[in-house]
């Protein structure tokens, strides 16, 4: 009988005793306790099983879970006697900030306290006896939502020096999720109040820690050295593009058609495929999300979960408010064309409506862009330069895309049509009617103020005409810029039709 597919579970516990639908990822637990990093950082896209991996290190290695063996039993970590005798032998602080949202500081300030607050309450039993000294308890007590900054600094570095005298073993420390904090503080403009908080508490539990035996760090962004980790030189990071652990997020295409074959879903492989393949990591180029997949098996239809399974605020709002020129690149990728462009998979958030390639990096860690090949070539200014070849992920972010672009104009989106007709039958005055509304409801000071160029609103305008096509897309080909005659066409539209049979 087959497992139950179990929509959103992210509890490696409760998959195993539901026996739900699981796809063996234990092998990464010997390869991160193998590799021997102090402090690991991860990055993966949002919901590529971070959380159900980070549960499971935490079922495998916490001394709460010590002779769980029927959570292993079975699986490939358990083939390895070694293995065996080492689960359920240290203790482990377990930490999510996946929920740590808010408008201003002072709501993630809370959030991230109530953390701490719970930390602190679920290991309630150290302060009985003489473990503590009174001071220290005191200390213990003062862990709350309103505590001081310096206060919550040190409450993880704190909490592992007590666990690691009552067990006698240094703890693991496992964070996921560790930057959603950071992009909600871009999106909402306190940047700079939260990030020097993140940087003495990160400084404390994983660099100044003498009672750490290991950590690991999860997120979608590589968050820049200087705004986080200026003190942590003793992290291993692990990106999209880096071969370690490079199918243990995500599924393989070989994972998912056997899932296809076990589910009578074996003659949808290429429709699958084209739907959802397209993720690279290191050098797998086969990856697949599994939130699309497990959705897929559960209803059989296709649709674009992953991608809209959260707000997407952060890239609609990078992409509304960046320069012409990024745009127009954004338009060729649209197109099925390809990005050729240098990037540094550091991301500096409060630098990101500066950075082009920031940009480029950000919608590369969050899975909207795929590394097609990269290389060394020379660089302009000598010496050398890694380049990338960058394109859209596959159909399902497409699709997504499609989407944004769409509700960027939906507060006029009644009259969209009217002004498709109108260009097609050369409406003029219908169509200067529309555009004049359109331009007032929409256009901000970002997209045409901001620069002092006297071409950058031209070329803002000529890419929001380009987006307005968009939806003819499947009637016609659409260029822009090209050479004609002595000079160049702003936009042209070709049916398709004629192409066709003129080949």
């Amino acid at each position: 009988m087959e497992r139950i597919v179990g929509v959103g579970k992210q509890d490696f516990e409760d998959i195993r005793i539901k026996n739900s639908f699981y796809i063996d990822k234990t092998y990464f637990i010997k390869e991160w306790w193998e590799s021997d990093d102090d402090v690991t950082l991860i990055t993966r896209p949002r919901r590529f099983g971070k959380t159900l991996n980070m549960s499971m290190l935490e079922k495998f290695f916490s001394l709460k879970y010590a002779k769980r063996n029927d959570l292993f039993e079975g699986l490939s970590v358990w083939d390895d006697l070694k293995y065996r005798e080492l689960q359920g032998n240290y203790p482990v602080i377990s930490l999510s900030f996946a929920n740590v949202k808010g408008a201003d500081y002072e709501k993630i300030r809370y959030s991230l306290n109530q953390i701490l607050e719970d930390l602190y309450s679920k290991n309630v039993f150290l302060l009985d006896g003489e473990l503590l000294t009174e001071n220290e308890k005191t200390y213990f007590r003062s862990v709350n939502t309103e505590m001081r900054d310096t206060t919550a600094a040190w409450a993880i570095h704190k909490m592992s020096d007590f666990l690691s005298r009552y067990y006698g073993k240094k703890v693991i420390i496992l964070l996921d999720e560790y930057d959603t904090p950071m992009q909600e503080a871009y999106v909402n403009g306190y940047w700079e109040e939260l990030i020097e908080f993140i940087r003495s508490l990160f400084n404390s539990a994983f660099k100044t820690n003498p009672y750490l035996e290991r950590a690991v760090m999860t997120g979608i962004t590589r968050v820049s050295k200087e705004s986080v980790f200026s003190d942590l030189n003793n992290l291993k990071v692990v990106t999209t593009t880096t071969a370690k652990y490079e199918d243990s997020f995500g599924f393989t295409e070989k994972e998912v058609f056997d899932a296809l074959d076990s589910h009578g879903l074996y003659d949808r492989k290429e429709e699958v495929k084209i739907w959802y393949n397209g993720f690279t990591f290191g050098k797998c180029t086969d990856i697949y999300n599994p939130w699309s997949i497990i959705n897929f098996l559960d209803t059989g239809e296709f649709d674009a979960y992953w991608a809209n399974s959260s707000s997407n605020s952060l890239i609609e709002k990078l992409l509304r408010e960046s320069r012409p020129g990024i745009k127009q690149a954004f338009e060729s990728l649209m197109r099925g064309e390809e990005l050729i462009t240098e990037i540094d998979e550091q991301i500096i958030y409060n630098q990101l409506d500066q950075d082009e390639q920031a940009i480029w990096a950000l919608l590369l860690a969050g899975g909207y862009l795929r590394v097609n090949r990269y290389g060394t070539v020379t660089s302009e200014y000598g010496g050398w330069k890694k380049e990338y070849s960058l394109g859209l992920t596959n159909f399902e972010v497409k699709v997504m895309f499609r989407g944004i672009i769409s509700r960027w104009f939906g507060r006029v989106k009644s009259e969209y049509n009217d002004f498709i007709k109108a260009m097609l039958r050369n409406d003029l005055k219908a169509m200067n009617i529309y555009m004049n509304k359109v331009a007032m409801e929409t256009f901000s000071y970002f997209d045409t103020g901001k620069r002092t160029s006297i071409s950058e609103p031209e070329r803002f305008y000529h890419g929001f005409v380009l987006g307005l096509m968009v939806e003819l897309n499947d009637r016609y080909v659409i260029t822009s810029n090209r050479e004609s005659g002595f000079g160049r066409y702003d936009v042209m539209l070709e049916p398709r039709s004629k192409i066709e049979n003129e080949k």
